[in-house]
């Protein structure tokens, strides 16, 4: 029981020091002028979320940060391997955050305003950063590499592993990076997905782990506090990628990510919409399957309003999670 009260206790502790320095935060950004630029090709509606506050993703992750550390200091400094596993999950989550950050800054005051780095070279610096730490998983922290439903013994892929853990973290920061494109959805999606990952934690037993997990689901609870619309910042690429490669890393630790586009599915169906409509673009010369992509943004073209959408997607990405979370110890 005391495993399990303390993750939950950590989550209140999180949404409390979030919220607590929520304004504070929000004014520190309008006063440096760190507003989001809205480009020409969004539907009409987002151009009055001109100069918004961004890179708000800052708002989660340093109170996370914080209460990780503190929560598991005797951990990090006492043992020589063990409690240092929760390193891992938060080392990706600030380095994709560093390189989300880069690329907002780029965005607004950076030679390619409004645009943002170049999608090549955040690629390069994604895999880079997925590579290493999909290194560790396998040969420093020896993580289950797959826990089949019905087997209570790990498959392994020997070296193939590398390239699967890589792709899973790429794939999730950039499938998260596309569901925030509207008040409050990356957010609600990301809580959801961190709070059934943080059970399944717990059922390993592997309570750094949960810690981490439900220091994120009360840090973003509180961080929705300011995006629901309308919102009064956004957490920019700085968050959306941070949530979801340190999600991926999550899933890759439990040895559970075999139903991680299950679990979550919107930022899966998000990603899909994107490579869909890119491949049928091309190979038709023109032609589209949607009206725009991300796909929550041709929901917004047939006449959806963002709070429709928002709250449809979540109760979708909740059933589905569920389902995900059943699935995974099915047998």
């Amino acid at each position: 029981m005391e495993s399990t009260s303390l993750p939950i206790a950590i989550s209140g502790i999180a949404f409390l020091l979030t919220v607590i320095w929520g304004d504070p935060f929000i004014r520190l950004l309008r006063q440096f002028k760190i507003g989001k630029i809205i480009r020409v090709d969004v539907p009409e509606s987002h151009l009055a979320k001109m100069n918004t506050p961004t890179m708000g993703g800052f708002m989660f992750l340093l109170p996370v940060t914080l209460l990780t550390v503190i929560f598991n200091a005797v951990s990090l400094f006492g043992s020589p391997l063990l409690g240092n596993s929760i390193l891992v999950p938060l080392g990706t989550m600030w380095g994709f955050a560093i390189i989300g950050a880069i690329d907002d800054w780029e965005g607004i005051r950076g030679p390619r305003r409004g645009l943002g780095m170049r999608s090549r070279t955040k690629f390069i610096l994604q895999v880079v950063i997925a590579l290493v730490v999909a290194y560790i998983l396998q040969w420093v922290l020896d993580v289950p590499q797959l826990f089949w439903p019905s087997s209570p013994v790990p498959l392994e892929f020997g070296w193939g592993y590398l390239v699967i853990a890589t792709f899973i973290i790429v794939a999730m920061a950039n499938a998260v990076n596309f569901t925030d494109g509207i008040d409050g959805l990356a957010g609600m999606i990301a809580l959801t997905a961190f709070g059934i990952y943080g059970v399944i934690a717990l059922t390993q037993e592997q309570i750094y782990l949960a810690r981490f997990c439900f220091a994120l689901v009360g840090a973003l609870a509180a961080f929705l506090w300011f995006n629901v619309k309308p919102a009064g910042l956004y957490m920019g690429d700085t968050g959306s990628q941070a949530l979801g490669a340190s999600l991926a890393v999550v899933a890759l630790m439990t040895g559970r990510w075999l139903f991680l586009p299950l679990i979550a599915i919107i930022p899966t169906a998000e990603i899909l919409s994107v490579v869909i409509q890119v491949l049928y673009f091309k190979a038709t010369h023109g032609k589209r399957v949607f009206k725009k992509t991300p796909i929550h943004h041709h929901f917004e073209m047939i006449g959806w309003q963002e709070n429709q959408i928002v709250l449809r997607f979540w109760l979708i990405a909740l059933i589905s999670a569920m389902l995900g979370f059943a699935l995974t110890f099915l047998g």
